[in-house]
C-alpha cells in the first residue's frame, strides 16, 4: 500500500516538472543554443553581441551585486503589482456598483493608458524621488490599465436574464454584485492579472532607467555606457528570471482563485 501512495503523491510533482521542462526549459535550451550558433557562424563582436559562455562569466563574476540589485528591482516589482492590481479592482468595482461613475473614470483610465511611458516616468521621479517610490508607482500604472479594463468589463458582462432574476428575487444591488457579477468577472479578472505580471517588470525598469540609486535597470544603463555588454545580458537574463517567477506565482494564484477559468497566452506551470 505505501508504495501506491508514494506514487500518487509523486505524480503530481513528475507532472509539473515535465511541464515545466516541455515549457520553458526545452525553449530556453533551444534559444541559447541558436544565440551560439549565430554568434559562432556570423563571428559577431562580442561587443555586440556576446557568447553565452562570456554572459555567464559575467554573472559569476558579479553575481552579488546582480542578487542585490535584482531584489531591488524584484522588491519594486512586486509591490507595484499589488497596488496596481488593489487600485484596478477597485476602481472597476466603483464603476460598476455606480453605473454614473464608469462615465467619468473610464475614459480617465485610457488617457492614463495613452500617455507615454517615457514621458511620464521623469515627471514621477521628480515628484516622489530616486527611491522605490518612483518606481513602485510607474509599475501601478502600467498595472493598473490592464486590471480595470478586464475587471471592469467582466463585471458588465452579466448575462441579462440572470440580472432580471435576481431583481425579481428582491436582491439589492450589493448582493447581485457580489453573488453574481463578481463570480461571473473573475474569469476576465484573471486575464488581467497575468497580462498584468507580464508587463510588470517594464514600469520598474523604465523608471530605473530614468533615475535611480540601485536596480537591475541602473545597472545595465551602466554596463552600455562602458560597452559590458555581456553584463547587460546577465542583468536581463535576472530580470527575465523575475519575470517567469512573478507569471508563475501569478498562475498558481489565479487558479486557486477561479479554477474554471481559461488559459490565456503562455503558461510554465
Amino acid at each position: 500500500m505505501r508504495p501506491t501512495g508514494e506514487i500518487r503523491v509523486s505524480s503530481p510533482l513528475i507532472a509539473l516538472s515535465t511541464r515545466i521542462i516541455a515549457r520553458l526549459v526545452l525553449p530556453a535550451a533551444g534559444l541559447v543554443g541558436l544565440w551560439w550558433a549565430v554568434v559562432v557562424v556570423f563571428a559577431v563582436p562580442p561587443y555586440m553581441l556576446p557568447a553565452p559562455d562570456r554572459v555567464v562569466a559575467a554573472a559569476i563574476r558579479l553575481w552579488p551585486s546582480l542578487v542585490a540589485e535584482g531584489a531591488i528591482t524584484g522588491l519594486e516589482i512586486v509591490v507595484g503589482l499589488a497596488v496596481g492590481v488593489v487600485l484596478g479592482v477597485g476602481v472597476a468595482a466603483l464603476a460598476a456598483l455606480v453605473p454614473w461613475t464608469a462615465r467619468l473614470i473610464m475614459p480617465a483610465v485610457v488617457i492614463v493608458q495613452a500617455l507615454p511611458v517615457f514621458a511620464v516616468a521623469p515627471i514621477l521621479v521628480l515628484w516622489f524621488g530616486f527611491g522605490l517610490a518612483s518606481k513602485i508607482v510607474m509599475a501601478s500604472l502600467i498595472i493598473f490599465f490592464p486590471v480595470t479594463a478586464a475587471f471592469h468589463d467582466g463585471l458588465s458582462r452579466l448575462d441579462p436574464g440572470l440580472g432580471d432574476l435576481a431583481r425579481l428575487c428582491g436582491a439589492s444591488r450589493a448582493q447581485t454584485f457580489f453573488h453574481l457579477r463578481l463570480p461571473a468577472a473573475l474569469p476576465a479578472l484573471v486575464s488581467g492579472l497575468r497580462m498584468a505580471a507580464t508587463v510588470a517588470p517594464i514600469g520598474a525598469v523604465i523608471g530605473e532607467w530614468v533615475g535611480a540609486s540601485h536596480g537591475l535597470g541602473l545597472m545595465m544603463m551602466h554596463a552600455n555606457a562602458r560597452m559590458q555588454t555581456d553584463v547587460m545580458f546577465a542583468a536581463l537574463a535576472v530580470l527575465a528570471v523575475l519575470a517567469v517567477v512573478l507569471r508563475a506565482a501569478v498562475e498558481l494564484l489565479t487558479r486557486r482563485l477561479a479554477p474554471w477559468a481559461p488559459e490565456s497566452g503562455p503558461t510554465f506551470l
